[in-house]
C-alpha cells in the first residue's frame, strides 16, 4: 500500500463527494449546535443540566438503535432511495425540534431526528466504498468528514448568531431549509445505487442482520470503531465548561474558539486524506494516537489559559483526533464483503452512536463540579482515560489492518488466473 498513485476523481465522483459531504455538514450541525444552545435552552425550557443532558443523549442512543434495527434492510434497497427516505425523515424531526416549546416535545423531537439521522452516515459510507477504489477512500473520507469542521466554522457561530436574534429555534429552521434543498438535489442528481443488489443471497432480513453481526472479522471492525468514539465523546460534552470554568475563557470568545478549531480541521482533513492515500493508513493512524495522546494529557491538566494559547493546543489536539478519524474509517470500510456493506455500515454507526453516548454519561461520572461557575474537577481523569482506550485503539485498528491487507492480496491472486487465461 505504500507511495500509490493516486486515482483521479470523475466529474459525477466529485459531486457525489459534494452531496455527501454537504449532508454530513446538516447531520452533523443538527447534533452539535445543541451544545453551545445548552444554556439558552435551559433557560428558556427552565431545565436542569441533568436534564439537558438527556435531551442531548436522546439523539445519540436512538440514533444507535435505529442503525441496529435497519442493518438487515440496508442492502436490500438501492442506496440512493434508502439515504433519500431517511434524510427526508431528518429534515422533519429537525423541522418538529424548531416547533418544541416543552421540555417533553423536546426529547420527542431529538429521538426522531436521531432515528433518521442516525443512518445516514453510515449509507453515506455504503456510497462512498460501492462508488470508490480504496486507493481513492482516505481523500474522500477527508472531504467527506469536512462536514465535522464546516459545522463548526460556519455552522455553530451562524446558529448561534440567528438564535441570539431571533431564539433558540432558529438554528434548527437554519438547518431544515438548508435539507430540503439538499434533498431536492439527492433526488434530481444522485444515479441509483444498486450494484450490491446483484449480489445479494436471498436471505431473510433478521438472518442478514446476524450473519453480519456474527462474522469475526467483522467483529474486529465494530470493536475498534466502539472504542474509537469512547475516546472521542469521552472528552467533548464537557469541552466548553472546561474552557470557561477552568480556562477563564468567557462566553463570547467562545464562537471563536469554535471557529479556529473548525478552520483547522478544514485544512487537515484533505491533507490527512491524500497522505491516507499514498502512505499506510495505519502508520498515520499510529502516529496520530500518539500524538492525541500527549495532547489530551497536557490539555485536560491546564489551568487559567490565555485564548491564543487556549486555541493553539485546541489546534493541535483536533490535529490528533481528526488524523485518526480519516485512515480508520478507510480502513473499516475495507472490511465488509460487497453484500453486507450496508449492514455492516449500519451495525458500525450504530455502536458508534451508543459508544460515544456510553462515553459521555461514563465522563459525566467522572467529572465533578462543586458549585454554577466552580472550575470542573477530575477533567484530567477523563484524559488519561482517553490515553489508555487510544493504546488499545491501535491494537484493534492493527488487527483491522492485517485483515485489510490480507483481503487485498487475496483479491490480486483472484484476478491473476483471468489475467493470465487472456493472455
Amino acid at each position: 500500500m505504500k507511495n500509490q498513485h493516486p486515482v483521479a476523481f470523475t466529474g459525477y465522483q466529485k459531486f457525489v463527494i459534494f452531496i455527501l459531504a454537504i449532508t454530513q455538514f446538516t447531520v452533523i450541525l443538527d447534533f452539535m449546535v445543541m451544545s453551545p444552545l445548552g444554556d439558552m435552552l435551559m433557560k428558556s425550557l427552565n431545565l436542569k443540566p441533568s436534564a439537558f443532558g438527556v435531551a442531548v443523549s436522546a439523539y445519540a442512543f436512538s440514533a444507535g438503535i435505529s442503525g441496529l434495527l435497519t442493518a438487515g434492510f440496508a442492502d436490500k434497497f438501492d442506496r440512493k432511495k434508502l439515504l433519500l427516505f431517511f434524510y427526508l425523515g431528518f429534515i422533519a424531526g429537525t423541522i418538529f425540534c424548531g416547533l418544541a416549546h416543552t421540555y417533553a416535545v423536546l426529547v420527542a423531537a431529538r429521538i426522531i431526528t436521531g432515528l433518521f439521522g442516525g443512518v445516514i452516515g453510515s449509507i453515506s459510507m455504503a456510497i462512498i466504498t460501492d462508488l470508490f477504489a480504496l486507493q481513492q477512500r482516505g481523500r474522500v473520507m477527508g472531504f467527506v468528514q469536512m462536514g465535522f469542521g464546516g459545522s463548526q466554522v460556519l455552522g455553530i457561530p451562524i446558529g448561534l448568531y440567528l438564535a441570539n436574534a431571533w431564539g433558540w429555534e432558529a438554528p434548527f429552521w437554519m438547518v431544515a431549509a438548508l435539507g430540503i434543498i439538499i434533498a431536492i438535489m439527492i433526488a434530481i442528481k444522485l444515479q441509483p445505487v444498486n450494484a450490491h443488489l446483484a449480489v445479494q443471497k436471498d436471505k431473510s432480513v433478521y438472518k442478514h442482520f446476524l450473519h453480519t453481526v456474527v462474522k469475526a472479522d467483522y467483529r474486529i471492525g465494530f470493536a475498534s470503531t466502539a472504542l474509537l468514539s469512547i475516546g472521542g465523546f469521552m472528552m467533548m460534552p464537557f469541552g466548553t465548561a472546561f474552557a470557561v470554568n477552568n480556562l477563564g475563557l468567557t462566553n463570547q470568545q467562545l464562537p471563536a474558539l469554535f471557529m479556529v478549531a473548525g478552520i483547522s480541521t478544514l485544512v487537515i482533513m484533505p491533507v490527512v486524506g491524500k497522505l491516507s492515500d499514498k502512505i499506510d493508513k495505519f502508520k498515520i493512524f499510529t502516529a496520530a494516537s500518539v500524538w492525541t495522546m500527549i495532547m489530551c494529557v497536557v490539555y485536560t491538566n491546564l489551568g487559567v489559559t490565555p485564548l491564543l494559547l487556549v486555541m493553539a493546543f485546541n489546534v493541535l489536539m483536533m490535529i490528533g483526533v481528526m488524523s485518526r478519524m480519516i485512515p480508520s474509517s478507510a480502513l473499516t470500510s475495507a472490511i465488509p464483503d460487497t453484500a453486507d456493506r450496508g449492514a455492516f455500515m449500519s451495525v458500525n454507526a450504530s455502536l458508534q452512536q451508543i459508544a460515544g453516548g456510553v462515553a459521555a454519561a461514563v465522563g459525566g461520572m467522572i467529572v465533578t463540579q462543586q458549585s454554577k461557575g466552580s472550575p470542573l474537577q477530575h477533567y484530567d481523569t477523563v484524559g488519561y482515560v482517553v490515553v489508555g482506550i487510544s493504546i488499545l485503539s491501535v491494537l484493534l485498528m492493527s488487527r483491522v489492518d492485517k485483515l485489510v491487507k490480507r483481503k487485498m492480496e487475496s483479491s490480486k491472486a483472484a484476478v491473476i488466473p483471468e489475467e493470465a487465461f487472456a493472455h
